[in-house]
């Protein structure tokens, strides 16, 4: 009966002992659960704070994605504007060189300049002595170049060159320029007008 007794003691007091042991880890963790509530309450502002820092930032990126896509729209129809324009320079590049192709003349080609009229009242006026020379050789030996008209006229290169091109400029020659050095001719005009001339002297 001691022995069943000291037995039931030692159990009593296990048992006290767990209990204790039970009451101290349930304190323990009553003070864990208020700790954590504690660092909640202190995450809670946190948290607010990047809820908001995100949002602020979502909304900066969408306005963000809004303005480039507007950019990229613009450059789009400024690159548009710029491939039109490239377009119209081309057609028109294209069609100066074909003009110049037109007017382009072959080395074995003559082509005579635009004939410059004259007027009556002045075609034989202020011309000089070796001027109205060199018209009336033209209007009876035809086509002559500079050089060739140099040696009858007895002028230097150049000073029959200036001659010549003077004469030309004002519609008493024509020239024709396919080939250097260029062929001067009278107009028919104006060997009528020499022609008159010198019936009306005899």
């Amino acid at each position: 009966m001691l022995s069943f007794n000291r037995e039931l003691k030692r159990e009593a007091d296990k048992l006290d002992l767990i209990t204790i042991k039970v009451e101290g880890n349930s304190a323990k963790a009553d003070t864990s659960l208020k700790k954590i509530d504690n660092v909640e309450k202190r995450i809670k502002p946190f948290e607010e704070q990047i809820g908001a820092i995100t949002q602020t930032i979502s909304q900066t990126l969408s306005q963000n994605n809004t303005s480039i896509l507007s950019g990229l729209s613009c450059l789009e129809l400024k690159i548009k504007d710029i491939e039109a324009t490239q377009e119209t320079l081309r057609v028109k590049i294209t069609g100066f060189e074909e003009q110049i192709q037109k007017i382009t003349v072959a080395p074995s080609e003559i082509r005579n300049e635009p004939v410059i009229m004259i007027k009556r009242d002045k075609a034989m006026a202020a011309l000089t002595d070796t001027e109205i020379a060199v018209l009336e050789m033209l209007s009876k030996e035809g086509t002559k170049t500079a050089p060739e008209i140099k040696e009858t006229v007895h002028l230097s290169r150049e000073h029959t060159a200036r001659l010549m091109k003077k004469l030309y400029e004002e519609g008493y020659l024509e020239r024709q320029a396919g080939k250097i050095p260029f062929r001067y001719s009278i107009k028919k005009e104006m060997a009528n007008l020499m022609q008159k001339a010198e019936s009306n002297q005899s």
